[in-house]
This record gives C-alpha cells, structure tokens and sequence, in this order.
C-alpha cells in the first residue's frame, strides 16, 4: 500500500491515463516523468552539497 493506495486504486488510475493520453502517449509521459524526478532529486541533493562546500570557503578566507 502506498500511501493509503491500494493495488486496485492504482490498476483504475493507471486505465484513467490509458483512455485519455492513449497508448501511443504513454512512452512520452513516462519519459517526462522520469525527467521530472531525476531533476526533482539533483535539486534536493544540490542545496546539501553546496552547505558541504561552504566550510572550506570560510577557511580559505
């Protein structure tokens, strides 16, 4: 169960999408997806990054 989303909830959902983007969308729309959460994880992992960086800056000042 995700997040209170059973089997069956996600097997409707997942026909809704299938009527009205088509099958021939599908590959599309998982691609962007698939972009959108690559992009949404390198922005969450960025800040941490640059707060690591930010010590060696002030000792080398």
């Amino acid at each position: 169960m995700i997040g209170g989303i059973g089997m069956p909830e996600l097997i409707i959902i997942l026909v809704i999408i299938l009527v009205i983007f088509g099958a021939g969308k599908l590959p599309e729309i998982g691609a962007g997806l698939g972009k959108g959460i690559k992009n949404f994880k390198k922005a969450t992992k960025e800040p941490l990054e640059d707060k690591e960086k930010e010590p060696e800056k002030i000792d080398k000042e």
